[in-house]
């Protein structure tokens, strides 16, 4: 029964990712945060989001930017499933994923049509999340297990028990975090009046685990009746019931993994447009196991064992972004993001039940209200490639839409502040099981998210 319960389960449980593909965060910056395109500007965050743009840069000089997010995600379940005991059989699980402070670094030094860039930050994941309750698909795997287990079936017989879930206490809780952490440096170089191109390089360092359990024992007062007791003094798998759990799965490991990724880039810029191309090619990534507790190493929880590697590959991006500047005051921009999802490897060959990689379109638009103010605000839709396989209780998915709203405090020619809120709306993923996680029994899950980022940052020019 073990083997059925975890061995299927933790195939990755992803903290969340904020903003991006199903592995990437995009928000790197508190500027993406109040405007979201930001592809075709070119600005102190353009060493991550238009490298290639540093090279039309106004002034000589040193420029270093610094921001702070703090981002919030809810990741819930709604479970229906015949053997839970609830009305309906339903029961709500609440995830909660946070990342209290996510930072950001960005430096540039421009010289003629030169400049060297570098930029740090966190490009994946970014939290922790942590269902306090567990999870459906180990409640329905353990309570399949039981009900089947021919002890129990005597115990509901003897005691003339309709359910089995009756006879015993369940206990489930699991954690997951995960980020990657990512360096890249690079040199732009303005080769014309209207072109500049950059090349350059990501590493990225994967840092992350889980911690949880999974444990059913025999009711107390169950093992004090008379009947049971009775009956255990003939059968010693019955009176073992007493002194050992039925399950009791933990898992405590770490891991880390690194990789490296070219980064190039294109800027375009003609008169009142400006056209921003990067590509971030893959970074072939693989997490090794620093395990602390694992109750089943051989079994369910092998692919979690110490010193094993999982192939967890950080995916390509491409993305093009025309800005048009609309009067000296007023600025939009469109942005379009497609992530190379199918491509990058995951455990168990995960990508392969992907239909496509993961599209992003953005738009967005910043006026100067005033010498110091600057307002502005961006959308951003996200679409998946998703299906019923590629979709797990650690690891789920929602299609979705962003809005970012903010501005920019201008305090001197050299000094300005950024500010922003983002929120996204995500759409319900209904997944319906023939054999709910592989119990034989149906099912159903429906997977909701809810979030919301707010950032600050400072620029200064020297």
């Amino acid at each position: 029964m073990k083997k059925t319960i975890l061995g299927l389960a933790m195939l990755g449980f992803s903290a969340s990712a904020f903003a991006g593909g199903v592995l990437t965060n995009t928000n790197q910056s508190v500027a993406f945060i109040r405007m979201i395109t930001r592809g075709a500007m070119i600005d102190s965050d353009s060493p991550y989001s238009n490298p290639a743009g540093l090279g039309f840069l106004k002034k000589d000089g040193i420029y270093v930017s610094f921001s702070w997010q703090n981002a919030y995600q809810e990741r819930n379940i709604d479970a229906t499933f015949p053997l839970f005991p609830e009305e309906n059989n339903h029961r709500f699980y609440k995830g909660t994923a946070s990342a209290p402070i996510i930072p950001s670094l960005f430096f540039t030094y421009k010289k003629g049509p030169w400049a060297i860039s570098a930029y740090g930050g966190v490009v994946g994941g970014g939290g922790e999340a942590s269902y306090s309750k567990g999870l459906p698909m180990f409640d329905s795997m353990v309570m399949a297990g039981i009900a089947a287990n021919p002890t129990v079936q005597g115990l509901m017989k003897a005691t003339g028990t309709a359910s089995a879930s009756e006879l015993y206490n369940m206990n489930t809780s699991m954690k997951g975090r995960q980020f990657i952490y990512a360096f890249q440096a690079g040199v732009t170089y303005k080769a014309t009046d209207w072109l500049s191109l950059y090349a350059g390089a990501r590493m990225n360092y994967f840092t992350g685990g889980y911690k949880g359990h999974v444990t059913a024992t025999a009711k107390p007062e169950l093992m004090q009746n008379p009947v049971i007791q009775q009956a255990a003094a003939a059968n010693p798998s019955l009176a073992a019931l007493a002194n050992q759990p039925l399950v009791d799965l933990r898992l405590d490991v770490d891991q880390k993994g690194w990789g490296v990724a070219p980064v190039i880039g294109a800027d375009v810029k003609l008169g009142k447009w400006n056209v921003g191309l990067k590509y971030e090619f893959k970074a072939n990534l693989n997490i090794e196991n620093d395990t602390k507790e694992n109750s089943d190493p051989n079994g369910a929880l092998a692919a979690y064992s110490d010193g094993v590697n999982t192939p967890s590959d950080v995916p390509a991006l491409f993305s093009a972004a025309v800005a048009y500047e609309i009067l000296p005051t007023l600025r939009a921009s469109v942005e379009y993001h497609h992530f190379y999802d199918k491509n990058a490897e995951m455990a168990n060959d995960k990508q392969k039940t992907l239909t496509r990689g993961t599209n992003e379109y953005q738009v967005g638009v910043e006026w100067d209200a005033h010498k110091y103010v600057t307002l502005s605000a961006g959308y951003q839709r996200t679409d998946y490639g998703l299906s019923d396989e590629f979709q797990y209780d650690t690891s789920f998915f929602c299609d979705s839409y962003s809005i970012g709203l903010g501005g920019v405090i201008h305090l001197s020619e050299r000094m300005k502040v950024n500010v922003g809120y983002f929120w996204t709306h995500y759409h319900d993923y209904t997944k319906k099981f023939t054999n709910y996680n592989n119990t034989t029994l149906p099912g159903e899950n429906v997977y909701s998210r809810h979030n919301k980022v707010f950032g600050a940052s400072i620029d200064y020019r020297f």
